[in-house]
Parts: C-alpha cells; sequence; structure tokens
C-alpha cells in the first residue's frame, strides 16, 4: 500500500547488458582509433629504426640523437660504431643514440677487381708502345 508496485517490478533480463554496452562502446571505439593512428605508427617507425641501427656499414651518413651529423668510418661491435663528424675527427658512439640514416652506402660487389694501375707518366714513352694490354675481352 505504501509502497508503489513501480519499485517493486525488476528490469527486463537483456536490456541491463545492452545499457552497460551502449555506455562503454565510445570508451571502446576511442582505445581502438588511439591504437591504428598513434601507437601502431609508432611501433612500425620504431621497428624500421633498429632494423636500420642494426643494418648500419661503413660509409652511411647518419643524424645522432644530439642532432650531430656524421659519416660511420667504422663498425666496432654490436653496440658501438665510429662516426667522423669532421675531417679528421672521429667519435665512438652508441648505435642506439642513432635518430636517422640519411643515406646508405652502395655495397661493395663481391666479384670487384682492384682497378689497374696506370703507368707512370716518368717512364720512356717507347716503352709504353711497345707494351700490348694482357687480356681483351
Amino acid at each position: 500500500m505504501f509502497i508503489s508496485s513501480a519499485f517493486a517490478q525488476t528490469a527486463a533480463a537483456g536490456s541491463d547488458f545492452q545499457s552497460q554496452l551502449y555506455q562503454y562502446a565510445p570508451l571502446i571505439l576511442i582505445m581502438g582509433v588511439m591504437y591504428f593512428l598513434l601507437f601502431r605508427p609508432q611501433q612500425q617507425r620504431m621497428k624500421e629504426l633498429k632494423q636500420a641501427q642494426s643494418s648500419l656499414r661503413r660509409g652511411d651518413r647518419i643524424v645522432t640523437a644530439g642532432g650531430v651529423i656524421g659519416k660511420v668510418s667504422r663498425v666496432i661491435n654490436d653496440e658501438e660504431v665510429e662516426v667522423e663528424v669532421a675531417e679528421g675527427v672521429r667519435v665512438r658512439i652508441v648505435r642506439s643514440t642513432i635518430s636517422t640514416v640519411l643515406s646508405k652506402s652502395d655495397p661493395a660487389a663481391k666479384d670487384a677487381k682492384p682497378a689497374e694501375v696506370e703507368p707512370a707518366e716518368t717512364e720512356d714513352p717507347a716503352a709504353k708502345k711497345r707494351r700490348t694490354p694482357t687480356s681483351v675481352k
């Protein structure tokens, strides 16, 4: 008599789950968008940077985290490289401080033969004329 019958009734069985789903759906959607727009591209960039750092070789131009531009003069070990920052100035740095690889050097060909040395100009000109090429292709 004092209690209204509206307070005594229970909610329908499926409506409670649906209301919670509608309540958390925007939060789940925002987290999904943030993953695909922020976190995933950052992970891919970090993976590319790690791969570039591990494949460094002599002659590559790099930028360190401090903004110093240099050329790799020697790979010391898995952790360190020697970088030439100016002519005759070489510093040892840790690979993880390399932030960008500006340009990669061309790998040396495996079957490349050393260039033949031209005879000096001080030789007798007549001796040059008598010399024949050793191999003609």
